[in-house]
Parts: structure tokens; C-alpha cells; sequence
């Protein structure tokens, strides 16, 4: 699969990055990838999924997309995406797009708008500095425990990916499926990271990171009792940020904040000096329904 990416200065999130499009085309979900051009140069760029949506049928989605050159460029979309695209329903997980333009263009509000937890990497001094004290409390008690941490690249058969799936059972979410993490790393060679804790030679914390051309994603954590007793995973963070930094990445993603049903995992998060962005909410574009969400009252559509 050949996709041809041009916005390197730019930051690609992990659904629009060209290192997801081949980890999905790898599991069976093709990706198309879209993008407008001017002067020779990218302004707009965007991935799509389509599959079958119940009483829908074919829909295609676009998460955290467009990515845009600048706000200009990205109100555009919002006048133009129909010419990319065959008249199918559009399901837009919004990012940079306000409930106003996304009503005067016809989408329809499915889900209010989720927050990310984004932490910029910069040097260990900035970093160390950015963190909240109770968290620098944590860490610091971690660095004396006599862990030892190890990076390697993702195993199919590492223990962190059952893990990941007595996890969310557990608590009752839904991600990205292990054989996503498993493919992502054989496809991408280096770009799916494991940072491993040790206790007495044996595992109590890991991480799985995702290297996507400036940004990282913390895709994936788990922690045993004794980890968690030990602070590991501030450690297996800190470490990580460390590395991820030393290597040119400047941005490192957190995932989704949810403060209602994980507001320990959400306090971690922020803990680290991670700021939160509010995406746009997800939205429906359906012929039919266009008319009508342009005059939706902007409370049922903010």
C-alpha cells in the first residue's frame, strides 16, 4: 500500500498517521487517504474507514481529521469534503471544529465531545519541572525501589496484550483490539514500544507506546498490585518520556480523560504535566438529516 505524505511538520494523530493506515490495511480495515493541495503543497490531508453501520449501511469515518495546514484550511473542508467523498454517510470524530460550523454544514450531533490527555516532551529539566508534586513524590519514591526498566520492541506474545483484554472487560471499555498492537508493530519495525518494569526479575508494570512521525501514543498500560504498590508505572512513564524526547518526539499522547469512571487513571494522567484538549464531539453527515441539523437549536447541538 503505497500513501504518500506530505505534512510532515505537522502533527499526525495516530488515526491519520500513515503508520495506523498500515497496521489496519494489515488486519483487513483498508484505509483511503485523502488530501488537497495548492501551490505543490499539502493543506488538508485525512484518512478514511468505511464499514457497515447497521440501518446505515456503508459509512465512512474520519477520526481526528482533517489535519490542516491552518484554521482556514480546515473551515474549507467543512464547504468542499463532499467532493472526496460518494455521497455515503460520514460519521467525523471532530477535532478543531466548533459545534456552529459543524451545524451549518449539515452534521448531526451523535456524542458530545471527549478530552485528551496531551503531554509535551522537551528536555528531562523542563519535564521533571511540569510535573505535579504528588506525582514527583511517586517517582521519586519508584527510582529508589530497585526496578529495573527494559525497552523492546512488542511481542505478539507479551504479556502486556492479555492483559489489555482482561482489562477491558473488566472495566468495561472497548479500544483498539491487541492484534491491532501486534500488527501495528510488525509493520512498523521500531514503532511499537514496550517499557517493561521489573521487581525481583519479575514483570509488575508495562507500557506500549506508538511512534508516529513527531508524536507518540500511550497506547496501552498495566500494572500488577505489587506494581502499583511500588509507583512503577510513574517510573515506566517517566522513562518513556525520557526516551521519546531523546529521539526527536515532541508531543506524547495520552488517551482519553475520563474523569467519571476512571478518575484515578485520569489523575495519573494529568499528574504528569499533561494539558487537556477537548476534541469536537462525533457527528453524522446523512442526506436526509442535513436539512434538518442546520436548524438543530445550538443547545442540543453544543
Amino acid at each position: 500500500m503505497a500513501l504518500i505524505y506530505a505534512m510532515t511538520a505537522f502533527h499526525l494523530p495516530l488515526p491519520q498517521s500513515p503508520e495506523y493506515a498500515r497496521a489496519c490495511d494489515a488486519i483487513g480495515r483498508p484505509i483511503r487517504l485523502c488530501k488537497r493541495e495548492a501551490h505543490g503543497e499539502v493543506r488538508l490531508l485525512w484518512q478514511i474507514q468505511s464499514r457497515k453501520f447497521g440501518p446505515l449501511g456503508r459509512v465512512d469515518m474520519v477520526s481526528r481529521g482533517p489535519v490542516a495546514a491552518t484554521p482556514d484550511d480546515r473551515a474549507s473542508w467543512l464547504d468542499r469534503w463532499q467532493h472526496w467523498h460518494d455521497g455515503r454517510p460520514l460519521i467525523l470524530n471532530a477535532d478543531g471544529m466548533g459545534a456552529v460550523d459543524l451545524r451549518r454544514a449539515g452534521f448531526w450531533p451523535l456524542m458530545t465531545p471527549a478530552s485528551l490527555a496531551i503531554l509535551p516532551l522537551g528536555t528531562r529539566e523542563q519535564m521533571r519541572a511540569a510535573i505535579k508534586q504528588k506525582w514527583r513524590n511517586r517517582l521519586n519514591k519508584a527510582e529508589t525501589a530497585s526496578l529495573k526498566v527494559t525497552r523492546h520492541a512488542l511481542d505478539a506474545r507479551h504479556w502486556i496484550l492479555g492483559a489489555e483484554i482482561a482489562q477491558s472487560r473488566k472495566r468495561g471499555y472497548r479500544g483498539l483490539p491487541p492484534a491491532f498492537s501486534a500488527a501495528y508493530s510488525k509493520v512498523n519495525p521500531g514503532q511499537a514500544l514496550v517499557f517493561e518494569a521489573r521487581h525481583n526479575g519479575k514483570p509488575v508494570a508495562a507500557a506500549l507506546v506508538l511512534r508516529h512521525g513527531s508524536m507518540a501514543t500511550w497506547q496501552i498500560g498495566s500494572s500488577t498490585p505489587a506494581g502499583r504498590q511500588l509507583n512503577a508505572m510513574n517510573l515506566v512513564l517517566w522513562r518513556m518520556m525520557n526516551w521519546l524526547s531523546d529521539q526527536g518526539h515532541d508531543m506524547l499522547d495520552l488517551g482519553l480523560l475520563n474523569r467519571d469512571d476512571a478518575p484515578g487513571l485520569a489523575h495519573f494522567k494529568l499528574g504528569t504535566g499533561a494539558y487537556i484538549h477537548q476534541l469536537g464531539g462525533t457527528w453524522l453527515h446523512q442526506g436526509a438529516l442535513a436539512p434538518l441539523a442546520r436548524h438543530l437549536p445550538m443547545r442540543l447541538a453544543a
